[in-house]
Formats: C-alpha cells, structure tokens, sequence
C-alpha cells in the first residue's frame, strides 16, 4: 500500500506491514533535524532524555504485547516515533524516570489499551505529555538556557510574553511603560535588537523551550519532507498555524510572535496530523486545525499556563469522530423519492 494512502484509511489494518514502517522511518528521518539540534542547544541531558523516551516507549510495547500474548509490533517504529515525539515535546531537564514514565504511559495507557496502532482516539505523545505536566508542573515548567553547561534556569519568550502580557492588563495608565519594559526584556533574553531580530532569532532558534520545538526553520525542512512523501497532508498545519495567527491578532496579541514561540509550528506539522487521532476528510481537517488553533490562542490568553498547544490538539481529538461524520453523501446513495401529491380536486 503507498504511503499516501494511509491517509485515506481509518482500518487499524492498513498500519499494518511494511508500508508503516515505511512511513514510521520517514517520521523519524524528518524529525532528525530539530532532534539533533536540540541536543546541540542542550548538550548532554537532552541526548539522555531522548534514549530514555525512545526506550522506555519500545520497551513498554513489547513488553505490554508479550503479557497480553499479542503478536509483538515494535518493527513498524511506531514506538520509536512516540518516544522521539515525547522527547521533543518537554524539557532537556526532565527527570529521566519522569520522562520514562510518561513514555510507558503514552504506549501503554494510550495506544495499546485501545488496541494498538491506528485505535488510539489521543496523540499518545501528546498525552504523555499531558499527564507528565498535570503531575510534575514544576519539572515540566522548568527550561534550561541553550548552550549551558551549568543547566542556568530560564524562561522562555512565549513565558515572558505572558507574563508581560498579564502585567499590562493590571499596569492601568502605565501600560505604554510596561509593554517598552516588557519588549525590551524579551528583545534582551533573544539577543536581538528589534522586532524583526526577534523574529528571526525566534525562526532559527537559538531560544530555550522544550526539546524540539526551538528551530521553526529545522521543523519545517521535516515537514517539508513529509509533505513531499505524501506521508501527511497540508490541510490541518496550515488551518492550525493560521487560526493561531488570526485568533492572536484579533486578541490583540503578536501573531507572527504567537507563530514562532512555543510548539505551534511542531505540532501543527507532527501531532495534529497523526493518522489514528484526526479527521479523514478535508472538511473535518479543516474543522481540526481551525479548532486546535483556536483553543491554543484561548488557553494561552486566558489559561494559567502560558502554553496551549497540547490541550488544543487533545480536545479535538476527542471530537475528530464528529468531525469525521462531515463528509459528502455516500457513494452510490440516492436520496428517497418523496410521496407523489394528491391532484387537485
């Protein structure tokens, strides 16, 4: 079965066989460049905590499938793209055993107790993700600064942002004041001197965040090579990427800051797309990315936590079989004839 056509299936069977591999090794070639680089931003502990996820993830699954006396699937790489994903999506400080934790919980609870590949109705990295933040906030929320041998603590721009942005809504009639001092903050922590510095600071990524989802340029050479493959579809990354930049715009935030800070870019191209857990059809796509992107502008306006991406993309999760239910009439249905009117008297 071609790649491509994976798309159009919703049967957990046509994961099966070599074509997922197939499809698994292209995910996992796309995803080298920012892995690589986020080791090179973070040095050591972000190596381990990418070792750790891939296999505490592989190792879960087999061992999971073994105990239920199922045949053993990790040769498709499907759990080596949940653990890589997991990897890329929380901090190089995450504590390993945290980090493992989550990687069983992502395979185990999310993907196989709903039967394995192409059944998970969650991104299981995603997921994980989730539960490592609702039960370690402080560990999932503390960044390390790029290039430090020392782990110095810092914060990201998105967090800066925030915070800056909470400030102004309390600042009153010293909002100008405060939004110079916060810009100038975040124009210092990039190491750039005006707007456009920072966004092209942001774009190449030489800034703290999770794992992977510093480098929007390395993201997009992956994305750009999943595209070209077929192996995902344009649709949902650029109906979430632009209702993120509308939705910031009209909440009177920076969209193109809103774009380039935090994992919009990463998880519009490598988890909204995932197979098992979003729409079939153009329409419900759409539907899919609108929303995620929509529900990360509200969570990061209005949420405690300065970031949204993963719960923007859980909850449609939840509701792609809604979605999916928005489709063109079934080949081959005709529409029953309505009953003839008496005639007139």
């Amino acid at each position: 079965m071609p790649a491509n056509s994976l798309l159009l299936s919703s049967s957990p069977s046509a994961f099966a066989g070599a074509s997922t591999r197939k499809v698994m090794a292209a995910v996992v070639v796309a995803l080298l460049p920012t892995t690589v680089y986020g080791i090179v931003l973070y040095g050591i502990p972000a190596l381990l905590v990418v070792l750790t996820s891939v296999a505490a993830s592989v190792l879960s699954e087999w061992g999971f499938r073994a105990l239920i006396r199922k045949p053993v699937s990790i040769g498709d790489l499907s759990a080596v793209v949940t653990g890589l994903l997991l990897a890329l999506v929380i901090p190089a400080s995450t504590p390993l055993w945290m980090v493992a934790l989550g990687a069983v919980f992502a395979i185990v609870v999310v993907k196989e107790f709903f039967g394995g590949i192409g059944a998970n109705p969650f991104n299981p990295a995603l997921a994980g993700r989730a539960m490592l933040l609702m039960s370690f906030p402080a560990a999932l929320t503390a960044w390390t600064a790029p290039f430090s041998a020392d782990a110095v603590a810092t914060a990201t721009p998105l967090g800066v942002y925030k915070t800056a942005e909470q400030a102004l809504l309390q600042a009153g009639s010293g909002a100008a004041e405060a939004a110079s001092s916060a810009m100038a903050q975040l124009l210092d922590k990039v190491g750039a001197n005006d707007m456009g510095g920072l966004y092209w600071t942001m774009f190449l990524g030489n800034r703290s965040g999770s794992l992977g989802e510093s480098s929007i340029l390395l993201i997009l050479v992956g994305a750009a090579l999943l595209l070209a493959l077929g192996v995902i579809q344009w649709i949902i990354p650029v109906a979430m990427i632009g209702s993120v930049f509308l939705g910031s715009w009209a909440l009177g935030l920076d969209p193109v800051l809103a774009v380039l800070s935090g994992g919009v870019v990463l998880g519009a191209f490598f988890m909204a797309t995932d197979y098992s857990s979003s729409p079939m059809t153009p329409k419900g796509k759409a539907f899919f990315g609108v929303g995620a992107g929509l529900l990360t502008v509200l969570i990061r306006r209005f949420g405690a936590f300065p970031e949204g991406v993963t719960y923007g993309i859980l909850l449609m999760n939840a509701l792609t079989p809604f979605l999916d239910k928005l489709r063109v009439k079934k080949f081959g249905f005709v529409p029953p004839a309505k009953p003839a009117k008496e005639a007139a008297k």
